[in-house]
């Protein structure tokens, strides 16, 4: 047997696995712009699994600026930031970044995986620790497990379990990291109170607001702004580009210090290509449709309230949220993936989430609403779902 053979053997036994307990994923192939009503795999959808929470993928305002763009910067960016790859493009889109969120600079980053990634990793080191809510996204679990600290999950919002571990003694420096709207359960961190622990411990204080930037807070600048809380108690300030404003890409917000600090010792931003310029282009204008349109939030949080009273009255029991995400649980993966392929067979695009994206026991549809929905769309889904979920109750 050769080493391929061998390699095929093994893998092969662990997707049996994965598909058994209904943890097996699949690539769906879509056929033109992001918006509600998709072609995906040759089929017409109704979707309810994106993002795009202002629905600003597929508006021509960013294509031009892309377009545009390309025909004066080209196709790709050629080398990294700190090579020849960081263009004016990307230096406005910085300086408007900062603006929007309050803060004195911002740092563009080619992912949110790779900003949470650099951030943590260019922070603390050997004898330091990392705390971070056991509901953290990937990146930034994986961020605290891969750096150099210590890592350690508290429970989700356990303030008392927190600051419990913030007491213990410990040498080093510690660093709190922490969703500011949860990715999966659509619920909102209390950021307040965890500053107010940062403070009392000394400790430094990082939120990921991938799902609050666009979507909360007066002209869209995310959940700080949403609650009233001044930058300088959240000084690490992660947001994604990829969300609420439609593109791609991510970045830091932060005191010119951070932002010095992680040019010179985020990893994944020192050596990794700079996003192309097009790309800085299409954000900025995204992000002036962002500030400047504020019925979109207003439509957005108005469609909100819609799905939650209409499944209410339909007896859906979707997890406690205000904002676009809007879980309903299941439990057992296999049960969520026959629910999603029900709907998917009535032509309504809602996925399935199952370990290890969410927790053992806890899979779910994952409902994600934009401001392109119409309210028919919210009553189509919450009919067709009610229907599919009393017959998988009974």
């Amino acid at each position: 047997m050769t080493g391929a053979d061998r390699l095929d053997r093994d893998l092969e036994a662990l997707l049996r696995r994965r598909l058994e307990r209904g943890l097996y994923r699949r690539r769906r192939v879509v056929s033109g712009p992001q918006g509600p009503h998709l072609r995906v795999d040759g089929r017409d959808c109704l979707g309810f699994c994106s993002n795009d929470y202002l629905g600003l993928a597929g508006h021509p305002g960013p294509a031009a600026a892309m377009r545009e763009a390309a025909r004066r910067y080209g196709a790709g960016s050629g080398a990294a930031h700190l090579i020849v790859g960081h263009t004016a493009e990307h230096g406005a889109l910085e300086e408007e970044l900062a603006a929007w969120t309050g803060r004195p600079r911002a740092l563009l980053f080619s992912t949110g995986y790779m900003a949470n990634m650099g951030v943590i990793n260019a922070l603390v080191a050997e004898g330091d620790r990392v705390l971070e809510d056991r509901l953290n996204h990937a990146s930034l679990l994986d961020g605290g497990w891969l750096c150099r600290a210590r890592m350690q999950r508290y429970p989700h919002v356990d303030l008392s379990a927190l600051e419990r571990e913030l007491a213990a003694p410990d040498a080093g420096r510690s660093l709190i990291v922490t969703d500011a709207v949860f990715s999966m359960d659509g619920d909102i961190a209390p950021l307040g109170a965890l500053a107010d622990l940062s403070d009392r411990y000394g400790a430094d204080l990082m939120i990921d607001d991938a799902h609050g930037l666009g979507v909360l807070g007066p002209g869209g600048a995310g959940t700080p702004a949403e609650l009233g809380i001044c930058w300088q108690r959240l000084p690490i300030y992660v947001g994604t580009l990829g969300k609420a404003l439609g593109t791609f890409g991510a970045f830091v917000a932060g005191s010119n210090t951070l932002i010095e600090a992680l040019i010179q010792r985020a990893r994944t931003y020192v050596f990794t290509t700079a996003p192309p310029a097009p790309v800085a282009a299409a954000t900025r204008a995204a992000l002036r449709l962002a500030r400047e349109e504020s019925w979109r939030r207003e439509r957005l949080a108005r469609l909100v309230t819609r799905l939650r009273h209409e499944a209410d009255r339909a007896g859906l029991p979707l997890a406690p949220s205000r904002t676009p995400v809007q879980p309903l649980l299941i439990g057992d993966p296999r049960e969520a993936l026959r629910l999603s392929e029900a709907l998917l067979q009535e032509g309504i695009l809602v996925p399935a989430i199952r370990p290890p994206t969410v927790p053992a026991g806890t899979a779910r549809l994952r409902i994600t609403l934009s401001a392109a929905h119409e309210p028919g769309d919210i009553d189509r889904l919450v009919e067709t779902l009610a229907r599919h979920y009393r017959r998988s109750a009974a």
